[in-house]
């Protein structure tokens, strides 16, 4: 990361912390990931139940299903996990269409198309997931070719000391944050939740997706067999999205946390602030 000569005052200074195709790549995946969330669900929603191993068929008994109880005198929405049930009546399996209850997975203001259209979901899905996988493959070269993962994502042997590792937990728990030289660098818990959506995550997720096409199978059967057949895949690829949700969530409420602005401005123009003691020279380089 290099300082920006003549932007600096004192007690601040403007280093360059994101590559543009970093912010690019990233900017991109925020609209593909958006639109692939949405559009899931709605293909969720033809059949709202996951499985494990080769079974599928509405005679078969899912471990996670989202449902409605119709018989009573009004609609209830249920969410079945195993033998346990939650009311989840409002949010998930009956919620309201122009003005009515209705029985639906997911809410409409949740899904693309907001009406149940499986069709159309699906057709909106495949389309940024092949934008998402290509925008993947872009960041993977320059990750890898520019220097991008050694340089700014790999830990250091100091920064993987259990001890360092428990403070930096310990830190965030608390609120506080990295300030001068130590905010130049990504902390070690930065790192490794990236390291781990982008290697571990986000291939598992694209893996189970295309493992759900038939086209796919029959061109690469042995999918099926790595994933125990197609709703394990369904399955897994649900959760995996699940999961990354949830990241994207601590994600934004620590953005939030260490300076909504100066995160938001790294990731639009690449300069990021830290706070100094003195002010820095022109020229001068971190």
């Amino acid at each position: 990361m290099r300082s920006i000569a003549g932007t600096a005052r004192p007690g601040r200074l403007l280093i360059h912390r994101h590559s543009l195709p970093v912010r690019l790549t990233h900017w991109l995946n925020v609209i593909c990931l958006g639109f692939l969330l949405l559009s899931g669900l709605q293909i969720f929603n033809a059949h709202p139940a996951l499985y494990w191993g080769q079974y599928g068929a509405d005679a078969d008994t899912p471990f996670i299903a989202i449902g409605a109880d119709d018989s009573g005198d009004d609609i209830k929405g249920v969410t079945r996990i195993g033998g346990f049930s939650l009311t989840t009546t409002g949010v998930l399996g009956a919620s309201d269409v122009d003005g009515e209850l209705t029985a639906r997975a997911f809410p409409a203001w949740l899904t693309i198309p907001s009406y149940q259209d499986l069709a159309t979901g699906r057709r909106w899905h495949f389309f940024f997931a092949w934008l998402f996988v290509l925008n993947g493959l872009t960041y993977l070269v320059y990750g890898l070719v520019g220097g991008h993962f050694r340089r700014d994502l790999a830990p250091s042997a100091d920064q993987l000391a259990p001890r360092h590792i428990l403070h930096e937990i310990a830190d965030h728990a608390r609120l506080r944050f990295a300030k001068g030289e130590a905010a130049r660098r990504y902390n070690v818990l930065q790192k490794l939740a990236y390291l781990a959506v982008i290697f571990g995550l986000l291939p598992l997720m694209v893996a189970t997706g295309l493992t759900m096409s038939p086209g796919i199978d029959a061109a690469a059967p042995w999918l099926l067999d790595v994933f125990g057949g197609r709703q394990s895949a369904r399955t897994i690829h649900f959760l995996t999205a699940s999961t990354l949700v949830l990241f994207v969530a601590v994600h934004l409420a620590m953005v939030l946390a260490s300076g909504l602005w100066n995160n938001l401005r790294s990731m639009i123009t690449g300069r990021y602030a830290i706070a100094t003691d003195e002010p820095a020279s022109p020229g001068a380089r971190p």
